[in-house]
């Protein structure tokens, strides 16, 4: 109850404070004389999430997000960036990147090399703080495979982008030994502001490798794949295709779009992985995808740059306003691996209040069916967002 109550008061106390000062100026940046600029950065999130229809899934608020890190940057030269969720105890992108042109005169794309998310899912290579919905969709939860540490090349041209990756080790957290090779290409006939055509494909490879635990347990090479029904105040997933062990390799792939035609958008993926094993145990195939549409009926459009969209920038003092549908669809089920299916049809609500708040609803109606065991919960989701 409390909780609910502090939800409440950010929620109607956030317009006050937009009308009470210029906050669109906050003083997180400070430049230096040779064009160098250092930045604080956070993001912010308190949700609240109501279920019905599943004993299971039961009703949460807390704080979603509670992101935070520092910038350095010289345009045309070189960023870094250190970024960690202290919610969810989670290093982010740590990482810095070089424009080859400041080292050898012409453009060859920019480096990056540290703690990196890898290009396969376009939902979830969008910044936590610019997502349509409160939730990745639920082929992104399954198949994205995450950040990992590695190098990366991005060469980026008006009508294209090509991306490849190589990484290797464990991630900052100490998980998902092996190795990793992927790839991105992008093709943008149309790219303009509020007018966008975008069409891209991901691939990668990925080595997981065997470990010791901490008591000295030789653990095999490993892959999940589940999804939480998207909603991110429960640990329950109605899919799950339990701990698979003996994998020699994990191939996913993907197929991305997105049109922009002013206030109106549309975006989707395709996404799909196959599991390779050993000692005679079956390959396991998965797939799942997702399609939504966006309107803002304030009349500004969504932003594109370097492949992915950004909060909407309002354009009038009471901000701008976003309604939002999506499908998603995702089968865990192959052969004798009885991971489920499910889908999902979501309706969502943004207000941009200014550009460091922003305020979402979310209404899902879920279906899943998990080796004969079928249930149908529906979910009510709010957050209030504050980023910089």
């Amino acid at each position: 109850m409390r909780h609910s109550l502090l939800f409440t008061v950010l929620c109607l106390a956030a317009p006050a404070a937009a009308e009470a000062a210029n906050i669109e100026n906050w003083p997180t940046k400070y430049r230096f004389s040779d064009a160098t600029e250092a930045a604080l950065t956070g993001n912010f999130g308190y949700d609240y999430n109501d279920f019905s229809g599943d004993d299971r899934l039961e009703d949460k608020d807390f704080m979603r997000r509670k992101e935070f890190g520092a910038t350095l940057k010289k345009k045309g030269a070189y960023d870094a960036m250190v970024y960690f969720d202290f919610q969810a105890k989670l290093w982010l992108d740590v990482f810095f990147r070089f424009e080859t042109k400041a080292l050898l005169g012409k453009d060859y794309g920019r480096i990056r090399l540290g703690y990196i998310k890898t290009p396969v899912g376009l939902d979830a290579g969008t910044s936590s703080r610019a997502v349509s919905f409160l939730e990745t969709a639920l082929p992104v939860q399954a198949i994205y495979a995450g950040r990992r540490t590695g190098l990366e090349w991005v060469l980026e041209r008006p009508h294209y982008l090509l991306q490849a990756g190589a990484y290797g080790g464990k991630d900052l957290q100490g998980d998902n030994p092996g190795t990793t090779q992927a790839v991105r290409g992008v093709w943008t006939p149309i790219n303009a502001p509020g007018e966008v055509l975008h069409l891209g494909l991901a691939y990668s490879q990925e080595n997981p490798r065997g470990f010791h635990n901490g008591l000295g347990v030789s653990l095999p090479p490993s892959v999940r794949l589940r999804a939480r029904p998207e909603a991110g105040l429960t640990d329950v997933r109605l899919v799950d295709s339990g701990n698979l062990v003996e994998v020699e390799q994990i191939q996913r792939s993907g197929f991305e779009g997105i049109w922009i035609h002013g206030p109106l958008s549309v975006q989707g993926e395709a996404l799909q992985a196959h599991v390779t094993r050993h000692d005679g145990l079956p390959d396991y195939d998965v797939a799942g995808e997702y399609i939504y549409g966006s309107w803002v009926l304030t009349g500004e459009s969504r932003p594109y740059a370097a492949g992915a969209v950004a909060n909407i920038k309002p354009g009038h003092s009471y901000g701008a306003i976003e309604l939002l549908a999506r499908y998603s669809h995702l089968d865990l089920d192959d052969g004798t691996i009885l991971g489920g299916r499910q889908h999902d049809w979501t309706l969502g609500a943004n207000w941009y209040l200014t550009s460091h708040f922003k305020f979402q609803a979310n209404y899902t109606k879920t279906h899943a069916n998990r080796a004969g065991l079928a249930t149908e919960p529906e979910i009510i989701e709010l957050r209030a967002q504050v980023q910089f």
